[in-house]
């Protein structure tokens, strides 16, 4: 079974021990808290390679590199062969930005229209600069470093990226009408 199999598996209000203590992410403040071992916590949405979990009230999301704390392996960092081309890395840039979930909406950013671009820049070096332009659906969003983080984190998973930066933007203002057909399909607004 694949890590993103694993965590498919789970669903919707499943209760989880915590075998170990756990970094975690608060939802929507973006803020990084303790959880301790024993603590049930709920399956509120198992999307990509992130948990969104409920406990005493309030939302936390656990990264894939923490799995193990509700009896899960642990999801490596993506990779991508050191021989791939210009094509390839493309191709894993924008697959890699489809395991990102806004962890409140169980909709990668992609879909959900988060990402208005990305550019990749080759240095003299050889080595690559990923720049990716995205947006929130609200300003105030406390979540927009979490998921750039998580999309920094994997798409330098590629030995071929030395460096992503990511470009928040407001310009043009992010609307449903930017989602794909699936993502409205998926959050039954058609």
């Amino acid at each position: 079974m694949s890590e993103h199999d694993q965590i498919a598996q789970l669903s919707k209000g499943q209760q989880l021990p915590l075998q170990r203590d756990v970094e975690v992410i608060s939802i929507p403040f973006g803020k990084t808290v303790t959880l301790d071992e024993d603590s049930i916590v709920s399956v509120m949405q198992a999307k990509g390679s992130t948990l969104s979990v409920a406990y005493e009230g309030r939302l936390y999301l656990i990264e894939g590199s923490n799995l193990d704390a509700v009896g899960l392996e642990p999801m490596p960092r993506p990779t991508l062969d050191p021989e791939a081309d210009d094509a390839a890395i493309e191709a894993f840039v924008w697959d890699q930005l489809r395991t990102c979930f806004d962890p409140e909406i169980p909709v990668n950013i992609v879909d959900l229209g988060l990402v208005y671009g990305c550019r990749i820049e080759r240095l003299i070096s050889g080595e690559r600069i990923v720049t990716i332009r995205m947006t929130l659906t609200a300003p105030g969003c406390g979540m927009g470093d979490v998921i750039a983080a998580d999309a920094r984190n994997k798409i330098l998973g590629a030995p071929q990226i030395s460096k992503v930066h990511t470009e928040i933007v407001f310009d043009p203002p992010w609307s449903r009408e930017m989602m794909s057909d699936e993502a409205k399909l998926e959050l039954g607004m058609f």
